[in-house]
């Protein structure tokens, strides 16, 4: 008779115990979110942002809220020495990493010349920073750490991509507010997508790679824009923060061990029209 192994519980499928997690932009509000989500299933939690102040803030205050063992790492991602030196400032802190969360992203803010801008006049000077942080460090960070991601036997890369990775932006929305959606965003979050399509078949089967892509999150924004946004999404709202730490605990864990280079759409539905 053949030997039938077991199933785990789901709380053993899900428990990060024992295990590192690091997270880049980790002062932001979804990388926040995530990093809660991480240290609830006992993760040890590395936080990355460039914005150190801010960076330590959320790591007393996940620290605090959880209990868990967490390290604040500022980083600036558009720089590539900085990059190279973090795999090493990890396995100093905490001898091994299991997750790698490529959450940061270059957003800019309205008075960034050539960012929010018409197609026109968007520079390649900002084009470049973008692909930068939103691409090229998720690709350099995942090359880094994937040595040490392999060593634990549980590797597991979540990259943070976006609708507009995935479909193209409906311009009305921003009509007479002050927001606007600039093509590097949209292009780099597409090569972001793809990127982990690419990475999960070559470094399968030792590290698993899979993608979290958002949609629009409240923040305040003008309310004639929430109010298009809304009407056009099949669940009648913007997403919130939390939203996102079912998906994060998911794929970080093994409840998705036999999950690999997909695209996760996280956004009410906004792609499923």
């Amino acid at each position: 008779m053949a030997t039938v192994t077991p199933l785990r519980t789901l709380a053993e499928l899900g428990d990060l115990s024992g295990r590192v997690a690091v997270l880049t932009g980790g002062a932001g509000h979804i990388g926040r979110a995530m990093a809660e989500a991480l240290a609830e299933r006992d993760a040890v939690v590395c936080l990355v942002d460039r914005d150190a102040p801010a960076l330590q803030s959320a790591a007393d205050a996940l620290r605090g809220a959880t209990g868990a063992t967490v390290h604040a790492l500022p980083v600036d991602l558009e720089d590539e020495a900085q990059r190279v030196a973090l795999p090493q400032r990890v396995r100093d802190l905490c001898g091994r990493a299991d997750v790698l969360v490529n959450n940061a992203g270059f957003v800019g803010d309205s008075a960034l010349q050539g960012w929010v801008a018409p197609f026109e006049q968007q520079s390649i000077a900002t084009w470049r920073r973008a692909l930068e942080v939103n691409l090229t460090a998720a690709f350099h960070l995942a090359q880094l750490f994937a040595p040490l991601l392999q060593e634990g036997g549980h590797g597991s890369i979540v990259n943070v991509g976006s609708i507009y990775g995935v479909v193209g932006p409906d311009m009305d929305l921003y009509e007479g507010t002050a927001m606007g959606n600039p093509a590097a965003y949209a292009i780099s979050k597409g090569g972001l997508v793809q990127a982990t399509r690419w990475l999960a078949t070559v470094l399968g089967p030792h590290v698993r790679v899979n993608c979290i892509s958002p949609g629009g999150v409240a923040r305040g924004q003008a309310p004639a824009f929430v109010q298009k946004y809304e009407a056009r999404t099949p669940l009648k709202r913007m997403g919130r923060e939390e939203d996102f730490k079912g998906a994060i605990a998911f794929l970080a864990s093994d409840l998705s061990a036999w999950v690999t280079g997909q695209n996760l759409m996280v956004d009410g539905g906004w792609t499923a029209w």
